[in-house]
């Protein structure tokens, strides 16, 4: 066990470095550059000669590698920010005027708060729907359950999300078209949290309408493989009942591929919901990383992506390491 969580770290870092060098090409070729701009307007009213911002701008893009935009160019900027992100310092995002751990500190539990509540919700109704299909399949609550969920699934987040504010928040009133609170006040106590609550519902109401309907096809296939299975006919010809066939035989073992499609949520969870928070305008980390993207902040851009990176990894490692715990028959190689 110990010898092959190792050989997964190993292999993890190698992933990471690579991930890392693509995001960091990629962002140095963007047009737009948000130290540049910011640093021309804070200087244009003082009184400098155009000659003399350009000067102070080499010499600020030159602290943080990014005055050479050719090949080795951007690969000395690379190792510089890849320096300073291996002894913890991610760097400085100009935009927010803050330090991109501070940023993504700061946005990213609003966004897991959100996802978090999003995803129980999603397995207590698509787990047992998906079952409840397999179960009975071709029938009535199969095919409406199936409609449905490939409706949902067919539906952009941008689209749903836009429909609900059309519907429920222009037409009804029922709630405001964005943002996190009306404007109450934090001292306002139990009122404050029930304000933001209910600005809550109709984006945590997207995501999961959005997500529902691929767990529970997945949980609808594993199911029904696992009904044909010659173990499931034996526990029946013992005589056991059909709800302790479900839910002791059949439920434990449609778990264990559910694992992995659950263990790739970990980024999710911390990273935001980039569009539909976008939408809602709810100030989390996937808004302020697609800010931040759009303005050229390069290093909250990289480090928001290393973020989700390294979650990615640990997600994966994660999902190996529930395998065992599922399903005792599963033996990690060393």
């Amino acid at each position: 066990m110990v010898k092959y969580i190792i050989k997964r770290l190993l292999l993890a870092i190698l992933i990471l470095f690579g991930v890392s060098l693509i995001i960091y090409f990629l962002l140095r070729l963007m047009p737009t550059n948000v130290i540049a701009d910011n640093y021309r307007i804070s200087h244009s009213n003082g009184g400098a000669s155009e000659e003399e911002i350009e000067r102070g701008l080499q010499a600020l893009l030159a602290a943080y590698g990014l005055e050479d935009n050719s090949f080795f160019g951007i690969i000395r900027g690379y190792f510089l920010w890849l320096g300073r992100f291996l002894q913890g310092d991610m760097g400085e995002s100009f935009k927010y005027g803050a330090s991109v751990q501070d940023v993504i500190g700061q946005y990213m539990w609003l966004s897991f708060g959100i996802s978090f509540a999003a995803l129980i919700l999603e397995m207590i109704i698509a787990i047992p729907l998906g079952i409840k299909c397999a179960v009975n399949q071709y029938g009535k609550l199969d095919y409406i359950a199936t409609i449905l969920c490939m409706v949902g699934i067919a539906f952009p987040s941008f689209f749903l999300g836009n429909l609900f504010i059309k519907w429920f928040a222009v037409d009804l009133g029922w709630f405001e078209t964005g943002g996190l609170s009306s404007g109450i006040s934090p001292d306002a106590g139990i009122a404050y949290v029930i304000d933001i609550l209910w600005h809550l519902v109709l984006p945590m109401s997207v995501m999961i309408i959005l997500s529902i309907g691929g767990l529970m096809r997945y949980t609808r296939t594993n199911t029904l493989e696992v009904l044909n299975a010659d173990y499931i006919r034996t526990a029946r010809a013992k005589g056991l009942s059909e709800g302790k066939v479900i839910y002791k035989h059949v439920f434990r073992n449609t778990m264990i591929p559910l694992v992995t499609q659950l263990s790739f949520t970990l980024p999710s969870l911390f990273g935001g919901a980039m569009i539909t928070e976008q939408i809602f305008a709810l100030p989390g980390i996937g808004n302020q990383a697609y800010q931040g993207l759009l303005a050229g902040d390069i290093f909250l851009a990289m480090g928001y992506n290393m973020f989700l990176a390294v979650l990615t990894v640990i997600g994966v490692l994660f999902a190996d390491l529930m395998y065992a715990v599922v399903d005792p028959r599963v033996k990690l190689g060393g």
